[in-house]
């Protein structure tokens, strides 16, 4: 089934260009379907990429999905045009009385700060506590990921030596997990993160469990299941070019930054890097819409009771 979004998000041109089968609004309608609703709190600064990147991965499933785009009201982003997010996005104060069989929060440029000293942060806490009571399945993106083991079992992240940049294998670690179905032994993962959680601390909670992990570049995925949460430290759903972009700008700002590793052909720049994760990008959300559509009942008024 094709997902429905607005007809008019940018993002739409850019997944029709793709050959994906993207729904109208009166197309929708007419099918005598309960869609799967999923929000996409979209904490990222470049919100029409992230839209991309989420939007073509949910919306090549099986099921018909209803996206729904959400921001922060206690927070207003300076790098996003106002007329975009007033179009596109609602406030979770607008949509925190309904119902949703999956919720997705992303990352966000703020992963050295404390958790406290984000402007959002109380915001962001009261998501996570409605996600118990609102959401059949919530998955946490890198940033997002942390914050949301912060908040629910008070474990830290700690600050890299220098940043985790790149391509990493990483070991599928629960095989016969419904998430990791289909999965290689092996999964290579783009990374980008100044901070990681400990295996130790997360091993140390009843009902964590780690899915994916890496000798290099450490954490990748936690699944919650009494909280119906997944913390994912790292990008399935990125872009074959992402990791050159963030590289080619930190040059520019002059930032301390490494070649990525295991990224361009040879370690050579001039060399576009092949997409070697689109394939377990698709099956990883594909799994976790599935496993979504199990759990969630077909009243959405019963979600969560």
């Amino acid at each position: 089934m094709p997902i429905k979004i607005p007809d008019d998000l940018p993002a739409r041109q850019n997944l029709e260009a793709e050959g994906m089968v993207v729904m109208t609004e009166a197309d929708a309608i007419r099918q005598d379907i309960r869609p799967l609703r999923i929000g996409l709190l979209n904490l990222m600064p470049q919100k029409q990429k992230t839209e991309t990147q989420i939007a073509r991965l949910i919306g090549a499933t099986p099921l018909q999905i209803d996206l729904t785009l959400i921001t922060t009201g206690s927070y207003v982003p300076g790098n996003v045009s106002r007329h975009h997010l007033s179009t596109f996005y609602c406030t979770w104060d607008e949509v925190k009385a309904e119902k949703f069989d999956g919720f997705i929060v992303t990352g966000a440029p703020v992963e050295t700060l404390p958790f406290e000293h984000v402007k959002y942060w109380d915001e962001l806490r009261r998501i996570f506590d409605w996600t118990q009571t609102n959401v059949t399945s919530t998955l946490n993106i890198c940033w997002g990921g942390q914050a949301a083991l912060h908040h629910f079992y008070g474990i830290e992240k700690y600050e890299l030596p220098q940043k985790m940049f790149g391509v990493f294998p990483h070991r599928v670690e629960q095989p016969t997990a419904p998430l990791m179905r289909g999965f290689c032994d092996t999964v290579l993962i783009p990374v980008s993160r100044h901070t990681e959680n400990r295996r130790a601390e997360i091993e140390a909670v009843d009902g964590l469990t780690v899915l994916l992990d890496s000798e290099e570049s450490g954490l990748c995925m936690v699944e919650d299941r009494a909280r119906r949460q997944i913390y994912m430290f790292n990008h399935l759903e990125y872009d074959a070019w992402t990791l050159g972009d963030e590289y080619e700008r930190d040059l520019r700002e002059g930032l301390p930054i490494d070649l990525p590793r295991h990224y361009y052909p040879g370690d050579d720049p001039s060399k576009s890097a092949p997409n070697v994760w689109r394939s377990h990008g698709h099956l990883f959300i594909g799994n976790w819409i599935d496993q979504a559509y199990q759990m969630t009942p077909f009243d959405p008024t019963l979600i969560g009771t």
